[in-house]
């Protein structure tokens, strides 16, 4: 019997079907619910974005404990600038203190840290210690850990794009090998296992332009716990929620059934 663990329960390329009550491979989410959590209890945002880390700090402690491959966490999305100016302020302080204090944290638990996004927008001290954190947990094999910072989607997939047409320009490539392969190579998280499970905090139910190309076959579990409130059992929730999904990769059950005989 094939373990919910071993590879060959999850599909990583869309053309065979996961068994119900196997475990998702990559699980990203989007952090939803700081400001909502705080103006609850009477509190400053920057409060709120305070004690979502308790929630970061709870979630991939028990993402590593289940046995997830990879973990990607929507941090600050590239329309986040959007925000009132202090509390932007104060969440690149904060991003900057978790970079200090946490990194060493996830070393000793064997977890690989990645960044993704525009860190061009990025003070030069939070892109040292970002660099600094890629390369001391990159060995890592417990689980990786991305965090997409300045990131959007459509941002990703333009660039993509660009650097296919700039490798046709210089005769590196020709046009008829683009193709999904290709442009996926390009991506942020290249190499990386497409998403499995998206879990969305506060009630919220869209996808905020995050990892759309890597969104195209997961499976998505709304909670409305605000991000803060968001914990262990929260995360075993979800991943109950996933596991009665039946993931058809556009086959029908019939063709499933064969395929698990």
């Amino acid at each position: 019997m094939t373990s919910p663990h071993s590879p060959d329960s999850r599909p990583t390329d869309g053309t065979t079907a996961a068994p119900e009550g196997a475990l998702p491979r990559h699980v990203a989410i989007i952090m939803d619910g700081n400001n909502r959590w705080a103006r609850a209890r009477g509190l400053s945002g920057v409060r709120g974005h305070h004690a979502g880390v308790e929630a970061v700090r709870a979630t991939i402690r028990r993402a590593a404990e289940r046995g997830v491959d990879t973990l990607t966490l929507f941090a600050f999305s590239s329309e986040n600038w959007k925000r009132p100016k202090a509390e932007v302020s104060a969440l690149m302080e904060l991003f900057l203190l978790a970079l200090k204090r946490e990194v060493k944290k996830l070393h000793d638990n064997g977890i690989r840290l990645s960044v993704i996004g525009d860190r061009t927008a990025f003070s030069e001290s939070i892109q040292k210690y970002i660099a600094r954190a890629e390369e001391k947990t990159r060995d890592n094999a417990r689980m990786h850990l991305v965090i997409a910072a300045n990131y959007g989607g459509q941002w990703d997939i333009a660039r993509a794009a660009r650097r296919l047409a700039e490798r046709v320009e210089a005769g590196e490539l020709d046009l008829a090998a683009i193709d999904e392969a290709a442009l996926a190579g390009e991506l942020s998280l290249a190499g990386v296992p497409p998403v499995d499970l998206c879990i969305r905090t506060s009630g919220e139910q869209r996808i905020s332009n995050f990892v759309l190309w890597e969104l195209a076959y997961a499976e998505f579990h709304f909670t409305p716990r605000l991000w803060p409130d968001f914990d262990a059992a929260a995360f075993d929730e979800a991943l109950a929620d996933f596991r009665r999904r039946k993931r058809r990769f556009g086959m029908t059950d019939e063709q499933i059934e064969e395929q698990g005989a």
